[in-house]
């Protein structure tokens, strides 16, 4: 499937929020019928209810992206529900900014956790499926700070050089079986990621740069469709974009 969205079966992690929340509805409201993960359950259930108010597109399930078990379900009840997966946007990430020497560890664990390994939990779920169909897209989720190192942000800068590099080889390795793919990089969009800064100095700055540069989340969702919707013998491997404002 290409040149539209309409019919093509998508899960995105992360879809209770941000991101994935925007993208859902968008590509919802175009047609497509979307799998919907997160963590939050009642949340999740409450989107699928208001997208599938307009027509039945939309399924929620329960999915944290660190439980490898939770990822492949996700995918399969896609599979179960409508027959195939389409695309797959691996979303789900946080961000936990501080100094290396404020020693938060267990901030390091999460995001490597969550927008690394989550990431290739969905790669390992979505993968099977689309070699069998001899098609499908994976879309991965980076960030400038994937591109420029963040100050304050070596490690959640490293998991997002790391998703790049991820989503290169993956490139590279796919093409016997007709799949695409791509990283998606977006600077500042107004979204909770920056809610997961928990040093108050750090989250004032945050928010305040936020504040001044952020743009709708809308536009990872036109990033997605315009990526998507390429004709097959385009693979639209990258795109990278901040609001017109920001600087770094």
């Amino acid at each position: 499937m290409s040149g539209n969205v309409d019919g093509k079966v998508i899960v995105i992690t992360g879809a209770s929020s941000g991101l994935g929340l925007a993208a859902a509805g968008f590509l919802a409201a175009r047609g497509a019928r979307v799998v919907l993960g997160a963590r939050r359950v009642d949340r999740l259930q409450e989107v699928a209810e208001e997208l599938n108010r307009q027509a039945p597109r939309a399924l929620a399930i329960a999915a944290d992206v660190t439980v490898r078990d939770q990822v492949v379900q996700l995918v399969d009840s896609a599979v179960q529900t409508f027959g195939r997966v389409d695309v797959i946007i691996n979303n789900a990430g946080l961000m936990s900014l501080a100094p290396l020497e404020r020693l938060r560890v267990e901030d390091w664990d999460r995001m490597i956790d969550v927008n690394l390994k989550g990431v290739l939990y969905g790669v390992a779920a979505a993968l099977p499926h689309m070699q069998r169909q001899l098609s499908g897209h994976i879309v991965n989720v980076s960030s400038v700070a994937g591109h420029k190192l963040m100050l304050n942000g070596a490690v959640y800068s490293a998991t997002k050089h790391a998703v790049r590099a991820v989503s290169e080889g993956m490139r590279q390795e796919v093409k016997p079986w007709n799949i695409r793919t791509t990283v998606i990089s977006p600077g500042a969009v107004d979204t909770e990621l920056q809610g997961g800064v928990s040093e108050p100095d750090i989250a004032q700055g945050l928010s305040a740069f936020y504040e001044a540069n952020a743009i709708s989340a809308e536009s990872f969702a036109r990033a997605v469709e315009f990526a998507i919707t390429q004709p097959e013998d385009m693979d639209v491997n990258e795109i990278l974009y901040r609001p017109t404002r920001q600087i770094p």
